[in-house]
């Protein structure tokens, strides 16, 4: 990742890019750390880009929380406390529905 952005032909081209921004917003030093550190096996950088990988990766979560379907899908009713979760739907939302049919 030491390849600037400039050089035509980078063989990571969008990562070089946005690292191009972080560089503007966080200074170079800051940059190059968080880099040299992933690279040296800390998870504090890691890129993937056509293939390529640069740094090192976060460690896998066995309880991690994924978001499917369902959930994205999701609304809430004005004043809803969320405590239909899990029931099949919100409650009152059933209800209108139910009203209306």
């Amino acid at each position: 990742m030491n390849t600037r952005v400039s050089k035509a032909g980078h063989p990571m081209p969008e990562i070089a890019a946005f690292m191009a921004k972080l560089r503007s917003a966080f200074g170079d030093k800051a940059i190059d750390d968080a880099i040299g550190r992933g690279k040296a096996g800390e998870a504090t950088f890691h890129a993937r880009e056509h293939g390529r990988t640069v740094g090192t990766p976060s460690p896998a979560k066995d309880n991690v929380w994924r978001v499917d379907a369902e959930l994205r899908d999701r609304h809430y009713c004005p004043g809803c406390d969320g405590g239909c979760v899990g029931q099949g739907g919100c409650k009152e939302w059933l209800k209108r529905n139910r009203e209306i049919e």
